[in-house]
């Protein structure tokens, strides 16, 4: 199946939902996992929503990009509340959801670029 059979097609929408669950999971858990070449917070935030959005985009096609950017936004400052619960042992920052929210936003510019290349082809 090629990328734009895919566009708004129900496994496109599992494998978007399979994410997020996944980018939460990991920002909510109190030791998370060790990844190979130890990112930074902000790298890992960055490759998350950068993910979130790549799919999201491909999921939703009729998904106003700026609708799909405050959600996904609003998704990572969400997760920032979660980190600030002190049972979890994490450390909640604005600059967390501000990586989060200008990933999404370049990404979505991205797709948005490239959906529209390809209309013209």
């Amino acid at each position: 199946m090629k990328i734009a059979e895919w566009r708004g097609t129900r496994p496109a929408r599992v494998l978007f939902w399979l994410a997020a669950v996944f980018a939460f999971v990991m920002a909510v858990l109190p030791h998370p996992p060790d990844i190979p070449g130890n990112p930074n917070d902000k790298l890992q935030h960055i490759a998350a929503f950068t993910t979130l959005a790549l799919f999201g985009g491909f999921a939703f096609p009729a998904t106003a990009p700026l609708q799909l950017l405050l959600r996904l936004s609003l998704f990572g400052a969400f997760i920032e509340v979660v980190q600030a619960i002190p049972a979890l042992h994490r450390d909640s920052d604005v600059l967390d959801w501000l990586a989060d929210t200008l990933a999404v936003a370049v990404t979505l510019l991205f797709v948005r670029c490239w959906q529209r290349w390809r209309a013209k082809a």
